[in-house]
Order: C-alpha cells, then sequence, then structure tokens
C-alpha cells in the first residue's frame, strides 16, 4: 500500500493563499511564510505555529478597526494627548484628562463640556479624547456645531429630520465643536436640542466652546431653551475650564525675536 502522495511547496502555498482569500485572512496570507520559517527556527509545534499566525491576523484586525472608527469619526487633524503640553495650560488637571482618556464616560453615556477662550486646548482635548474613545472601541462622529445645526435644518427642509437625529443618535460618542462661536436663532436651537434629547443619558456628548455658561444666551436666544440645552450638557457630566490665556499667543510671542537681537 503506498503512502499518500505529499503536495508540493508551491502547491501547499497556493492552497493557502486561496483559502486566506476565501476565508478573507489578509494578515494570515501575506505572513503565513514568514511565521512558518520563524516557527521552524524556534522549534514550534504544530499548535504554536498556528497560534502565532491566528494572533497576528487578530492583532491587524483590531489595529485595521481602529483605523476604520477613526476615519469615520471625520477629525480634521490628528490629536493625541501624548502631544499636549500640560505646563503650558496649567489651569488643567493632567490627571483628571487622563482619567478621561479611559473613555469610562463614553461608557456611562455622560457628558463632558470643555470651556475657555481661543488658544486655551479645547481642540486637542476634544479631538484627542474622541481618538482615546475611538481606540478603546467606541464609535465617534466628530462635527462643528454650525455644520451640524445646518444640516439639520437642511434634513428637517426635505423631510429627512427623523432619519437625520438617528443618524447622530447612533455613535457612542458625538464631539461637538465650537459651540458658541455663532449664534443660534431659535430653530437651530431646537433642532440641536432635539439631537440632545435623542443621546440623553445613553450617548455621551463632549463639546467644546468659548463661552462661559452664562453667556450662552448670546448664542441661543430663546432663554429656555438654552436652559434646557446647558441642563442636557450638563447633568452629571464633567466640566472643564481651560482657562483664558491663549498658550497659542504666549508660544508665538516666544518665537519672536527680541528688540535687543534685532
Amino acid at each position: 500500500m503506498t503512502g499518500r502522495r505529499q503536495p508540493t511547496q508551491p502547491a501547499v502555498e497556493a492552497a493557502i493563499d486561496a483559502g486566506c482569500r476565501t476565508l478573507r485572512l489578509p494578515t494570515m496570507r501575506a505572513r503565513f511564510g514568514e511565521v512558518a520559517a520563524q516557527a521552524e527556527r524556534e522549534q514550534l509545534s504544530y499548535l504554536g505555529f498556528l497560534a502565532e499566525l491566528v494572533m497576528a491576523e487578530c492583532d491587524d484586525r483590531t489595529i485595521r478597526r481602529t483605523q476604520r472608527r477613526l476615519h469615520a469619526a471625520g477629525f480634521p487633524r490628528s490629536k493625541r494627548l501624548d502631544d499636549f503640553d500640560f505646563t503650558a495650560n496649567p489651569v488643567l488637571n493632567p490627571a483628571l484628562i487622563g482619567q478621561l482618556a479611559t473613555s469610562d464616560w463614553v461608557r456611562q453615556g455622560r457628558p463632558l463640556c470643555l470651556i475657555g477662550d481661543s488658544g486655551t486646548g479645547k481642540r486637542h482635548l476634544l479631538i484627542s479624547l474622541g481618538t482615546a474613545a475611538a481606540e478603546r472601541g467606541h464609535s465617534v462622529r466628530y462635527v462643528l456645531a454650525a455644520k451640524l445645526v445646518n444640516e439639520l435644518a437642511e434634513a428637517a427642509d426635505e423631510r429627512q429630520l427623523a432619519r437625520t437625529i438617528a443618524r447622530y443618535g447612533r455613535s457612542d460618542l458625538l464631539p461637538i465643536d465650537e459651540l458658541g462661536y455663532l449664534q443660534l436663532d431659535r430653530r437651530g436651537a431646537e433642532l440641536l436640542f432635539q439631537v440632545l434629547t435623542e443621546r440623553e443619558e445613553r450617548s455621551a456628548v463632549a463639546i467644546a466652546s468659548n463661552e462661559p455658561f452664562s453667556g450662552w444666551t448670546k448664542t441661543f436666544t430663546d432663554p429656555r431653551l438654552c436652559a434646557a440645552i446647558v441642563d442636557r450638557l450638563t447633568y452629571n457630566g464633567h466640566i472643564i475650564e481651560t482657562g483664558t490665556t491663549s498658550y497659542r499667543l504666549a508660544h508665538a510671542r516666544s518665537l519672536r525675536p527680541s528688540a535687543s537681537a534685532q
């Protein structure tokens, strides 16, 4: 009785390649030769080799998912907490920001308000905390306040408002930037209020505003709506004041040549 004929090396590689394509395992397909050679050098068992190959696929799949979440978030630029200079803004508590970076508040559906003047790091914190949330597996959707209100108004005119509000309600975290830069009429405020109500105590909202809450009546001209929106954004939430001193301006001034050097 003859033994089973062993397939040639090219046939084995072609079979693995085809199987990985069918099963959609791109990392296994790309690295099986490399991992096999490593397993041979280290004298790994068959199960050890298989474990190395499976873990490589899982690790790369996690990275790809994170990259997709970051892309879907729509951040205007990359910002990370590691790049934030806390020495330039001593008003901020690094330990508190580090705690927020764990994204427990996102999981709990709690709001976050970043309040301070321009140049104090609000956007950097908004984006970097949103990035941290996306990297921890949460879906994030960044939007400028004016863009959000305009999109809602267009959706209302086209009788698509419910669908648009539902879309903004699906993400785990909705960072709204530049709230308070533009005045909103009653309709705009009502539309924004509907989005906040959709997410209340269920999904997290983070906002960055250059106006203290006492000045929000300039943004939301209806006092009752203003009070209701502030309530939605502050109840059981975190309020971080980033101060009034622009470290961007201070940094720019530090780069200017002194009069004695001229």
